[in-house]
């Protein structure tokens, strides 16, 4: 949603530039860099004449504030006592007026119907391949023009920072309460996830939403993701594996230092990401500018993150997402907005079949979603389907790795459902009540598999239209008297992490292969969708 700014505002701003009409989506996103790198710098500029003490001097670029009316002319600014600085996202807009539909195949890149559509803009040089394919397929799909301009949206400044700029930190308690008169802060009006919850009605006049993610709501994420993960948002790639144990990420690590010691790794893998932008390139590549910024934290992030690159971002990120639902959404909140191809959850879980082995491998079909972080967003009546492409590509996976095939691959996977609770102690709970115990829930469910993160992961994939996974391992089996012991459990990380690390691994490279086409799945398409992935 745009803000509207009154005319009476005394604000300082670059130059607006009204909509223009392309049909090249290079020239487009060319036009999209223009604008934002304009109003970037614009910020970035002020703030730190500001930090540095001084007060209201515009620069020559400058101008006053326009109320975002196209082809409207800004009024030049003077110096103002309390002027106020501001920028402003670029937006992009199509209109059509017909109702003809695109290849009924596709699961993204066409509108839904007649009307008015735009979004706004962040970070081009992070998305320039992405807003390409959208825009390519805009204008493919639909044969409209494409309109890019400076919207009215407000970029906060604490989002116009660069990666390593940390220059409030050097304000006193004065100056940063009055940075608040004089700049833009993070507005949560206008980063909710109304859109992609298919709650958004816009208003008389207002354009529908071309995408999932306004500008702002992308900032806040990135962001989000520097703290939580450890690591800069560029070096994520397109398919995220998920853990909620530290072993392994210690084989992942192991994996991908192992990638960069050969001058010709498989997969095309050229650099291996810890927390802290710690780079390491594969053997015979040259080091990149900035490689050597990268620190080791004294301490790991919350949910730390190791990133195996590929040159086009194809590779693995891999997070370890601890234990919990809270953290299960938060991470996949954030990384929604780099809209991944896949993300898969490899982790432990309780068995529920006194016929499972410790070891064997759950591949989840359908979830018990007593997680509760996502009830809001996500009413519990709403299916969590399987999606056949990762499902074939996951079993497929277990068979090559296990050399296990047919009927002899059941005696160490199940497919079934899979519970997830946001109660670690469970097992705890009165059983008086037989009617309302969790095994009694479980059992009525055909649950095979417990654990505290799967159907969170999978709930906001199929929330953010990321196509979703589940492969489990069986650690305790605590309604059959194996209970997770440190011995028992030390042993089983030797036998099995290394293996389901493998499955994974080699499941990405299936999907990979099959082409993103085949992988994005229309199951995840809700009635009126946007038309950005």
């Amino acid at each position: 949603m745009r803000q509207t700014l009154r005319p009476s505002d005394m604000t300082l701003q670059p130059a607006f530039v009204p909509p223009t009409r392309f049909d090249d989506p290079a020239a487009a996103l060319t036009q999209v860099r223009a604008i934002y790198d304009a109003n970037v710098a614009h910020l970035r500029s002020c703030l730190q004449r500001f930090v540095a003490g001084e007060t209201d001097a515009p620069a020559e670029h400058e101008t006053a504030a326009h109320d975002g009316r196209p082809g409207q002319r800004p009024r030049h600014a003077t110096a103002a006592p309390h002027a106020r600085v501001r920028a402003c996202y670029p937006f992009v807009r199509v209109r059509t007026a017909t109702v003809a539909r695109a290849d009924s195949r596709l699961s993204y890149g066409f509108v839904a119907g007649p009307g008015t559509y735009e979004t706004t803009l962040t970070r081009p040089d992070l998305f320039e391949k992405y807003y390409l394919e959208q825009f390519r397929l805009l204008l493919k799909n639909h044969h409209v023009w494409l309109e890019v301009g400076t919207s009215n949206q407000p970029i906060p400044v604490h989002f116009s920072l660069a990666e390593n700029d940390h220059l409030e930190g050097s304000l006193d308690a004065a100056r940063r309460l009055l940075m608040r008169d004089r700049f833009d802060l993070p507005d949560l009006t206008a980063m909710d996830d109304g859109i992609a919850n298919g709650t958004f009605e816009p208003g008389p006049g207002q354009a529908s939403p071309l995408a999932l993610f306004t500008a702002p709501r992308v900032d806040y994420s990135l962001h989000r993701l520097r703290h939580y993960s450890g690591t800069a948002p560029e070096y994520f790639q397109n398919f995220v594996l998920f853990t909620n144990y530290q072993f392994y990420i210690d084989e992942f690590v192991r994996l991908g230092h192992a990638a960069m010691t050969s001058p010709s790794a498989a997969q095309d893998y050229v650099a291996f990401v810890e927390p802290g932008n710690v780079i390491t390139r594969r053997a015979g590549l040259a080091p990149q500018p900035g490689d050597d910024l990268g620190v080791a934290p004294p301490r790991l992030p919350q949910m730390p993150g190791y990133h195996l690159m590929r040159a086009d971002g194809s590779g693995i990120t891999m997070v370890n997402i601890g234990i919990g639902p809270a953290n299960a959404k938060t991470i996949t909140d954030h990384i929604a907005v780099l809209r991944p191809h896949a993300w898969i959850m490899l982790g432990h879980c309780a068995g529920l079949r006194n016929t499972q082995q410790l070891g064997d491998y759950v591949l989840a079909h359908g979830y018990v979603r007593e997680d509760h972080v996502l009830d809001e967003e996500l009413p519990l009546w709403v299916p969590i389907p399987p999606l056949a492409e990762v499902q074939v590509a996951l079993e497929a996976a277990v068979a090559e790795v296990t050399q296990l095939k047919g009927y002899e691959l059941k005696r160490i996977m199940r497919t079934g459902t899979v519970a997830s609770t946001d109660n670690r102690n469970w097992e705890l709970l009165p059983s008086a009540n037989v009617s309302s115990t969790p095994q009694l829930r479980f059992s009525q469910s055909r649950a095979v598999a417990l654990d505290m993160e799967s159907a969170t992961i999978a709930a906001n994939g199929f929330r953010f239209r990321v196509p979703y996974g589940t492969l489990l391992c069986v650690s305790d089996k605590p309604l059959h008297g194996e209970i997770k012991l440190p011995g028992m459990a030390n042993h089983f990380y030797r036998e099995r992490v290394d293996q389901h690390l493998r499955i994974g691994v080699r499941a990405i490279e299936l999907l990979r292969a099959q082409g993103i086409d085949q992988l994005h799945s229309r199951k995840l398409r809700s009635f009126a969708e946007v038309a950005f992935q």
